[in-house]
């Protein structure tokens, strides 16, 4: 049984900085983070692949990062430069496939999620 747990989510001030980590039990060749808002469809974040080939949405570029520490079982999420925008659950995902789609509909298996807050 594959298992996902992320933590790191909190409250921050507009411009501050969190980081986001998901311990996994197994990983596939594709992990990534997705968020959603209340009503609003679960969206891609950032995906890595297991060459270390990585995605991001336009809207993260230049202040998140994404990364894998396979020896500690370990996905992280990097988040600077934080916006009141940014504010919703995060979800740490495993794809189906060996190449990232970025889609919810190919995820696999989810954590349970953590709330990132940011305040302007």
């Amino acid at each position: 049984q594959v298992q996902l747990m992320e933590s790191g989510g909190g409250s921050v001030q507009s411009g501050g900085s969190l980081r986001l980590s998901c311990t996994y039990t197994t990983s596939s060749d594709c992990m990534g983070w997705f968020r959603q808002t209340p009503g609003a469809e679960r969206e891609a974040v950032a995906h890595i692949e297991r060459d270390g080939r990585t995605f991001y949405a336009d809207s993260v570029k230049g202040r998140f990062t994404i990364s894998q520490e396979y020896a500690k079982n370990t996905l992280y999420l990097q988040m600077n430069d934080l916006k009141p925008e940014d504010t919703a659950m995060y979800f740490c995902a495993e794809e189906r496939f060996t190449i990232c789609t970025t889609s919810p509909e190919h995820v696999a298996y989810w954590g349970q999620g953590t709330q990132v807050t940011v305040s302007s």
